[in-house]
């Protein structure tokens, strides 16, 4: 008896299902589509993204600016609680914070999500997500990859990651040369530990189910740790360009926390104080603090403690910003001299 194999049965039956990766697409075309803008000049399935430079030739000196990064182990709360559009928020929006730093807005995104196995539900969830996050910023998703890697994830196990590109006029990168003892850190709330410290807080709550409601959270648990990392383009973004006087530095608090992100902007020369009290600290932080017996310092090291990110300002601007960002802030701390100008500048915590 003769018998006639399918290539594509072949290659499915070692785990790769061509199939779906083209279901996949099918689902997530329109989410993906939604995010073009004038510049994008490509189709989506095209070899390469193309994004046309046009506009950029209006600015004096435009510099592009770019990241990658991913959401660590945040998936796997994603993939116990089934829920898989906030970390595709997640990584854009991290992404965008990234670059905004540097004075930054953004321009195309490019993303990509492995899995064991591709499930076409999933990426396109995943990718709605990443969707919904760019239009809100102005951002087109012009270009990605997925890949069903069998034996390189374990059964049930994915992973994202997405690379940025935007722009920023040369005279108004940051973060500025003229920090100077005296200046003043203000910070704007986070959402939730946005993509960092997800391995503790997995050992925190390794043993409860996601449903839990602990009364001082108010809400479901994997609703509070599935909130999207936040975006501060929208409030940021408008200051530095009709207000460019006013911030000298911005600061993301990513991993590091605050202890080694705000050294990164700050160049050398510096002590950083940051008075802990000076902002409410949202339960999630003690409840973790609590339950793993993690050091307070340590704290401050892993997570960002409620503030998302820090802006330097002059203590003659402080009014000014507070105005501008049209939502509460906090004096969180200042800058000090070190006693050398060349010693390594490093963050007190008081």
């Amino acid at each position: 008896m003769e018998t006639k194999t399918d290539k594509s049965s072949v290659y499915s039956a070692s785990g790769v299902n061509i199939d779906a990766g083209n279901e996949a697409v099918r689902l997530m075309s329109s989410a993906v589509k939604s995010t073009y803008t004038n510049q994008v000049l490509s189709e989506l399935g095209s070899f390469g993204g193309l994004f046309s430079a046009a506009e950029l030739l209006k600015m004096n000196k435009p510099v592009l600016v770019g990241s990658t990064d991913g959401v660590g182990t945040k998936v796997k709360i994603a993939a116990q609680a089934g829920i898989y559009d906030t970390i595709g928020q997640d990584i854009v929006n991290h992404c965008i914070d990234d670059i905004l730093v540097q004075g930054a807005k953004p321009l195309f995104f490019l993303d990509y999500v492995a899995s064991s196995k591709l499930n076409p539900k999933m990426i396109a969830d995943i990718v709605g997500g990443m969707a919904k996050a760019c239009r809100e910023s102005g951002c087109a998703l012009i270009g990605g990859e997925t890949a069903e890697m069998p034996g390189v994830y374990m059964e049930g196990e994915f992973d994202i990651a997405g690379t940025i590109t935007g722009v920023v006029e040369q005279d108004k990168i940051l973060p500025k040369k003229n920090i100077q003892a005296g200046d003043v850190l203000i910070g704007l709330k986070s959402h939730s530990p946005h993509t960092n410290g997800y391995s503790l807080i997995r050992k925190a709550f390794k043993d409860i189910d996601l449903n839990t409601v602990y009364p001082e959270l108010g809400k479901p648990l994997f609703e509070v740790l599935l909130t999207p990392h936040r975006s501060y383009l929208n409030i940021i973004y408008p200051i530095l360009q009709e207000h460019p006087e006013i911030i000298k530095a911005l600061a993301h608090i990513t991993g590091g926390g605050f202890l080694e992100n705000i050294p990164r902007v700050t160049g050398d020369g510096f002590i950083i104080k940051v008075k802990k009290n000076a902002w409410p600290v949202p339960p999630l932080y003690p409840l973790i603090q609590k339950l793993t017996g993690a050091l307070e310092d340590e704290m401050y090291r892993i997570f960002n403690m409620g503030i998302g990110m820090i802006a330097i300002v002059s203590p003659e601007n402080v009014h000014s910003y507070q105005s501008l960002v049209g939502e509460e802030s906090w004096v969180i701390g200042e800058i000090k001299n070190a006693s050398s100008r060349h010693e390594k500048t490093i963050t007190v915590l008081e």
